[in-house]
């Protein structure tokens, strides 16, 4: 009874979360259902506590990094960016969709999943109407590297920030183990974007139109500043400092001379981090507690591999990916992390199935349903082309990207 209670109450979290009825924030089913939990007594007051201690450093990191996203896309960094890469595709839709698989990798990356979808997702379809090139193909490769381009930094997703501390791995071993799975991974997004979307990317050998993108001035101190807290957060977390603190000196560089010149207000900063958000995630982890603590944990810890052979680490991402694919990848990483706590590459190997596997389905992430939402309706995807894409690239993708986790251990 307790295991249905608690899975009853996180499945409408997750719809909450995703439904939003009457425009409502995560938080505000989260943190009732989070109360529920420990008032009927699923998970003790105590580990709830210990749960939001743990997750705290992660989400004050998550809403430092959002902030700092918004503060670059409001210097103009994501827009001189899109303007870039319309002008070097000289017009041909197929060289933007390269051009836009390489921006949004790396945009994701450095700056998290929500800046490709949110701040970068409306640049490229400025820029795609602007060049005169479909806009489908290039919107879905922003979604698409939003999910599975954000393998390489621990930075660059919230699952990785929880996978990071889980695994016990340094900053830069991190994101060495993780550059040859994230290479191959957006190598064969971009292979499968341009096979499936053949028909709407012209020949670009028969086109020869010019694009006429405005040039405006580069963002030159935002995006300096970007470099640097970039650089920061990796040498910081190699000298064991939070990374939160050079994320949130690079919102302090990027904020304190705008709010200076009142361009900025402290409310529109403080929201730009999303609290709510942030809020909910610490409520969904003591939610999740309760299920884990009611029979799933010790459902899935007998039923997983252990080891981390190459057949042991396919089953972890492929069963991962099922999971972000039934309950979401959010809640699913914080299930599947305490299994494979101690055994960094098998923590990695989880990280590629909630990362790759969300392109399945539109509920696999939350950024995925955020990305629906934001989209004109006239370019939302239609169902059937969605799954289609979704079921050609996500096996093969997450199979390749584990074969390259698995080989990356091996060499480094």
């Amino acid at each position: 009874m307790e295991e249905l209670v608690a899975g009853i109450i996180l499945a409408l979290v997750l719809l909450a979360a995703i439904r939003r009825p009457f425009g409502w924030n995560e938080a505000a089913v989260g943190v009732p259902a989070a109360a529920l939990v420990m008032g009927i007594g699923l998970v003790p007051v105590e580990a709830a506590l210990a749960t939001a201690r743990q997750l705290l450093p992660t989400v004050l990191f998550l809403a430092a990094i959002l902030a700092f996203g918004h503060l670059c896309a409001s210097a103009g960094v994501f827009d001189h960016l899109g303007a870039l890469a319309g002008r070097a595709s000289a017009g041909r839709p197929a060289r933007l969709l390269l051009l836009t698989v390489g921006l949004a990798a790396v945009t994701t990356a450095v700056l998290t999943l929500d800046a490709t979808v949110v701040l970068l997702t409306p640049v490229v379809w400025r820029t795609a109407q602007r060049v005169g090139a479909p806009r489908r193909p290039h919107l879905y490769a922003c979604l698409h590297l939003a999910n599975a381009g954000s393998l390489l930094l621990p930075v660059s997703n919230l699952t990785n920030l929880l996978a990071f501390t889980a695994s016990g791995l340094s900053f830069g071993r991190f994101a060495a183990l993780m550059t040859l799975p994230w290479l191959v991974t957006c190598l064969l997004e971009w292979l499968a974007l341009r096979a499936f979307f053949r028909r709407d990317l012209p020949d670009p050998d028969r086109d020869n139109a010019v694009a006429v993108v405005p040039h405006d001035p580069a963002p030159r101190y935002a995006l300096t500043v970007l470099v640097l807290t970039v650089v920061g957060i990796g040498v910081a977390s190699a000298l064991g400092v939070a990374p939160a603190v050079a994320a949130a000196g690079g919102v302090l560089l990027l904020a304190v001379p705008r709010l200076l010149r009142r361009e900025l207000t402290p409310r529109a900063l403080v929201l730009s981090a999303n609290p709510g958000f942030c809020v909910f995630v610490i409520a969904l982890g003591v939610v999740v507690d309760a299920v884990t603590r009611h029979g799933l944990g010790s459902a899935l810890e007998n039923a997983l591999p252990d080891g981390e052979g190459l057949a042991a680490l396919l089953v972890l991402a492929f069963v991962a990916a099922l999971l972000a694919n039934v309950v979401n990848n959010l809640p699913a990483t914080l299930l599947m992390l305490p299994v494979v706590a101690g055994h960094p590459i098998a923590v990695l190997a989880v990280l590629l199935g909630v990362n790759i596997g969300p392109n399945l389905t539109y509920v696999g992430s939350l950024a995925t349903l955020l990305w629906r939402r934001l989209l004109p309706y006239a370019d939302r995807p239609r169902g059937g082309q969605f799954h289609a894409l979704g079921a050609l690239t996500v096996p093969p993708v997450l199979a390749a990207a584990t074969v390259a986790l698995w080989a990356s251990a091996l060499l480094l």
